[in-house]
């Protein structure tokens, strides 16, 4: 048999081997084809015998070829046994239900958002939401606070460079949701007003407890006879509601430009339940006083309710808002220290919600 016969019958031999390895219905078949063919007096090996004939050159081409034989075979066997045969003894209950893939949720942000929206709607208020690109009258001006006013200062605002309006002026980042208040006037026409206003702000302010770009949300309430125990009672249902029948709202006196009279808003420490101190006797250092500062309200400044086409004089309102990290960093249990966690992209810490 010359040499390119044997080239041939090794080739074919090389085939034979990988197509029944592939074809293998189980392990033992596995086991004897390798036996077959690459054991010790394996049909490759038998070839060996053919190295010692011809010069050396010839001996140098079918020894690769021999060789590269045993690695395809091997391969194949290896490849195989990867993703071994099922046995025909294995029985398969087709109605099982299969594996369920992992699933997300909603992250911490949207359940506090929809958590708040359910709240309020139960008491008859409205969801609505207005521009987070808006004009400068209805974010300042129309809140009382006039070009140059210093109260501006105050909210470390995102000016959008672009061409004036000739009416409404320039465009900022919304610094606040009460850009809305003049908005839904506008829209409504005349009270009542129930209005819950839920939308991203933007202020230069980035540390532990505050982000550049954050949630808020406002109501607003505007009818006749609207009295501050309205506005009260209204944040005592949302602490409440929100975190614990044992928590309430206290006012503190203040100064907003666009509510008068303005309050600070406290409500009682989630983690203390108001004490100032914890049952081991040492002080809360949450809050160091039974109360934590949520956000600001007041009564809608009369001026405000004139540059919504509103009457001061038949109808008096008021206004609450709160950062939305913020309220649901004080959720009882949370001990959340860093608001900037919130946007971390950190799946071990997002799973725990």
């Amino acid at each position: 048999m010359d040499n390119q016969q044997l080239r041939e019958k090794l080739l074919n031999l090389k085939n034979e081997a990988i197509a029944l390895i592939q074809d293998a219905k189980s392990e033992a078949e596995l086991e004897r084809l390798r036996v077959v063919y690459l054991g010790r007096k394996g049909k490759i090996n038998k070839f060996v015998g053919n190295i010692k004939k011809g010069d050396e050159s010839q001996k140098r081409e079918f020894g690769t070829l021999l060789n590269d034989a045993k690695i395809a075979v091997q391969e194949a066997l290896e490849s195989k046994t990867k993703n071994p045969p099922a046995s025909s003894e294995d029985w398969i209950d087709v109605t099982l239900p299969a594996k369920r893939p992992p699933l997300g949720h909603l992250h911490p942000v949207t359940q506090a958002i929809d958590e708040i929206t359910k709240i309020f709607e139960r008491i008859g208020f409205v969801r609505a939401r207005y521009p987070e690109v808006d004009y400068d009258y209805y974010v300042f001006s129309a809140l009382n606070m006039p070009a140059n006013h210093p109260a501006r200062d105050e909210w470390e605002t995102f000016f959008i460079k672009s061409p004036k309006h000739p009416k409404y002026g320039g465009l900022v980042l919304t610094t606040h949701t009460s850009n809305g208040q003049v908005r839904e006037m506008e829209r409504v026409g005349k009270p009542p007003i129930r209005m819950l206003n839920i939308a991203k702000c933007y202020r230069r302010q980035q540390d532990a407890t505050h982000t550049s770009m954050f949630h808020q949300f406002e109501i607003l309430v505007i009818d006749e006879n609207i009295t501050i125990q309205h506005l009260k009672g209204t944040l005592d249902y949302f602490a409440r509601e929100f975190y614990g029948k044992e928590i309430s709202a206290r006012l503190r006196p203040f100064h907003f430009q666009f509510t008068e009279p303005s309050f600070e808003v406290d409500f009682t420490c989630t983690i203390c339940q108001g004490k100032g101190q914890l049952d081991t006797g040492e002080r809360c250092r949450f809050c160091k006083s039974g109360w934590l500062e949520v956000g600001g309200a007041g009564m809608v400044h009369p001026a405000v309710l004139q540059a919504g086409g509103i009457d001061p004089k038949m109808y008096t309102g008021f206004a609450f808002g709160m950062g939305v990290e913020r309220a649901y960093r004080l959720k009882p249990g949370l001990k959340l220290d860093d608001i900037r966690l919130l946007y971390s992209n950190n799946l071990e810490f997002l799973e725990q919600f």
